[in-house]
């Protein structure tokens, strides 16, 4: 049956789980089947996943439909696919719900974990992955209780992790002496004392929970939307069945060594393209394991009930140490609602530990940490080039190959190749790289390829080719046609004012540069049309709010200066946006020098007679974009002078109003911090003087942590968050 058509209905009780608890022999089989259907999806073949998953009616293959519609949803932001995705999820719940509670009483008892482990780790799963989609929902009320529900997931997950740590630590096994699972649960918040209280019983693996669960609530409510988990207690484990082992009979098959022997010609190619992907070398020499992400997985003998718990548990609850740690200073109320902090470290750790088993969970784990480490670091400036927390470079590329030998026809492990090499600053070859991908079998993961492309486009200064990927965009996705409209039209801007220069000693350069003035008109024009009607918990989207607030600026302008549209533009727009992407941190200087030359464009007399017109907030734009320039050109001090005079000098109140970036300052004090930090990184000021460097970095990174609400504030914030985070590993005490 067609994964859509078992996503029509809801609030049918056949599609609840109200099934029989599995048999010992059953169960791995259809662990077994469930794990090797679903990992299809990492090699972008849903349909292959679905006809595997079939009509499974266990909680193993209901968990699977929900990782399937799961993963569509999170690559496309479309509501309708989230809308699928809670559905699905909230059936699995309901089956993993009813299944650990037969469990607790009738299932074999694991060597490691409680007896119905495995179905808590299902409960957890899909607690976390309707977490994750009710955040990013519209409703504010889907996001607040998807934030309770990252809650639960912690609290499941957390007795789970404790359970195996206490059984493992006991054991002499390879590795295990030399490793120290997990570090102590956050006392911050109700969550933590819940945890706690979990780990005092190594047979309870889920708790009471009066604040969040429903108590008492009669079986006919398993009819409703709200799955059975949030309805019911918690029930502690029932431990009068030690010394029943796991079946030895089933023989599991899942690779924990995590290597395939591909055929030759398995993996895709870039069509001939040379040189250009960043795992074709040395890949006999690489390795992704390391001992003190956790134990050896022969430690688990290759039971695939273990597996399953032990490698689930790790990515799940890696993904919520990484994604709470990287909640910015403007969200840190919801941090209260989640009751426990998130730890960088340890989450990564964990999630380099769950990569070492070749299934789903390893998959997945893999896609989290080349996406943190090609994506969020390469979008952060404060972060340590070598040591704790820097970016494992040859580590990443030996799991990108082994990804790569494991899901050979998957394009994301490309998208990840062509990330890899933005972040080495190989724009063009990155670009190439997604040039000669074939099509993938994912709409979501093509919508992937081509927004990372238009902004490598975008990078490079590559203006027709950016507006024609962002236009593609509109084509792929519903998210945020507004957005690629915007980018779109502000390339044309760029070339309009190239053409324009030129067009005083070339006669043909006037006729392009008119066609380029009308497409950018055309383009911006169509803006508002696509803006205001996504929501993120509840409100505008903040870059809806930023264009259109552009446009209107722009609009009033031109009136004011009696003069065309696109002539009312001020400072280069797009390089506006590349700030807000970070992507001077991926340009080599030739880039950064045509970034210089088009932010020349403003204060030329020549080009531009309005710059005497313009107000403080576009000359702080102006000063902004190229002292960040000049940084990436490491040059900190020419920055730092830029920033304080041009814009910290001025009065915070200067830069608000109707229509007015307001934006500039607050960021200005983060570059301060950044210019501060890149010193201290190379080496400027040894000693004594790298830790005054660090102390006053942490001094302008704290202003802005606190700064009120302006324009783009989160995109700044998880910079902050980030930097703090570094900060802190060096030693320097900062607000928590």
């Amino acid at each position: 049956m067609p994964l859509g058509s078992w996503l029509g209905g809801k609030g049918k009780a056949h599609l609840h789980g109200s099934t029989h608890s599995l048999s010992a022999l059953d169960e791995p089989q259809q662990l077994e089947d469930a794990i090797r259907a679903v990992s299809h999806i990492m090699n972008d073949d849903v349909e292959t996943a679905d006809k595997l998953l079939g009509d499974g009616a266990s909680p193993f293959h209901k968990l699977g439909k929900g990782v399937v519609v799961f993963m569509r949803a999170t690559l496309g932001f479309e509501q309708d696919v989230m809308k699928e995705a809670s559905d699905v999820l909230s059936t699995a719940e309901n089956s993993a719900y009813d299944h650990h509670r037969k469990a607790q009483r009738h299932s074999p008892q694991s060597s490691i974990y409680p007896a119905g482990s495995e179905f808590a780790s299902c409960l957890a799963q899909a607690q976390l992955m309707s977490a994750i989609v009710g955040v990013l929902n519209e409703s504010l009320t889907e996001s607040i209780r998807g934030f309770y529900k990252l809650r639960k997931a912690f609290i499941a997950l957390d007795a789970i992790m404790e359970a195996e740590k206490a059984k493992l630590e006991g054991k002499s096994v390879p590795g295990s002496s030399r490793v120290s699972l997990h570090s102590e649960v956050s006392k911050a918040g109700s969550a933590s004392g819940a945890a706690k209280s979990i780990s005092a019983s190594s047979g309870s693996t889920l708790v009471k929970d009066d604040e969040l669960a429903l108590s008492g609530a009669p079986k006919g409510e398993l009819e409703t939307d709200t799955p059975q988990s949030e309805k019911d207690e918690f029930y502690d484990a029932d431990e009068a069945h030690e010394g029943v082992p796991t079946p030895p009979v089933y023989e599991g098959h899942l690779d924990i060594k995590g290597h395939i022997e591909v055929p030759p010609g398995a993996l895709p190619s870039y069509k001939g393209s040379p040189a250009m992907s960043t795992v074709a070398r040395d890949l006999g020499t690489m390795s992704i394991s390391d001992d003190a992400d956790g134990p050896d997985p022969e430690v688990f003998n290759n039971d695939t009930t273990d597996i399953f718990i032990h490698s689930g548990a790790n990515m799940c609850f890696g993904i919520l140490m990484l994604v709470i740690s990287l909640i910015p200073p403007a969200f840190a109320t919801l941090l209260k609602i989640v009751g426990f902090k998130g730890d960088r470290q340890r989450g990564i750790s964990m999630l380099w530990q769950a990569t070492k088993f070749n299934n789903i969970y390893g998959g997945l784990a893999g896609l989290v940490i080349l996406g943190y480490y090609n994506g969020m670091v390469g979008f952060c400036d404060i972060v340590p080039e070598s040591g704790e927390g820097s970016y494992p470079k040859e580590r990443c590329k030996a799991l990108l190959a082994e990804m790569r030998r494991r899901y050979p026809q998957s394009h994301l492990w490309m998208l990840e190749d062509a990330r890899m090499l933005a972040s080495d600053k190989e724009l063009e070859q990155a670009i190439e790289v997604m040039k000669k991908a074939s099509k993938s079998q994912l709409k979501q993961v093509e919508a992937l390829q081509w927004f990372e492309r238009s902004l490598d486009h975008m990078y490079a200064h590559q203006y027709e080719e950016c507006s024609h990927a962002f236009q593609t965009c509109v084509t792929l996705n519903n998210w945020s046609h507004g957005l690629y409209y915007y980018i779109a039209g502000c390339a044309h801007v760029e070339l309009y004012r190239s053409f324009k220069a030129a067009s005083r000693e070339d006669v043909n350069a006037s006729k392009l540069a008119q066609e380029h003035k009308d497409k950018a008109e055309k383009l911006l024009k169509l803006v508002p049309q696509h803006t205001g009607k996504k929501r993120f918990m509840a409100r505008q989207l903040p870059f809806d709010i930023f264009v259109n607030r552009k446009l209107q600026k722009w609009e009033r302008r031109a009136a004011e200066w009696k003069c065309d549209f696109i002539d009312a533009i001020g400072v280069s727009p797009i390089e506006e946006v590349i700030y807000f992407w970070n992507g001077y941190k991926r340009m080599r200087p030739e880039h950064l020098q045509r970034s210089l030359d088009a932010l020349a464009w403003s204060t030329s007399p020549g080009n531009n007679p309005h710059w005497e017109k313009e107000g403080l907030d576009e000359h702080a734009i102006l000063s902004l974009l190229k002292a960040t320039a000049l940084r990436n050109l490491k040059y900190t001090a020419e920055a730092k002078d830029l920033l304080l005079d041009q814009i910290i000098s001025h009065d915070w109140q200067e830069f608000k109003g109707q229509f007015k970036d307001n934006w500039t300052c607050p960021a200005a004090h983060y570059e301060m911090a950044a210019n501060l930090w890149q010193e201290c990184e190379s080496g400027a000021g040894a000693g004594a003087g790298d830790a005054q460097r660090l102390k006053e970095c942490s001094v302008w990174l704290e202003k802005v942590a606190r700064w009120e609400s302006y324009d783009l504030d989160t995109r700044i914030g998880l910079k902050v968050t980030t930097a703090r985070d570094t900060l802190r590993s060096r030693g320097v005490e900062t607000a928590a």
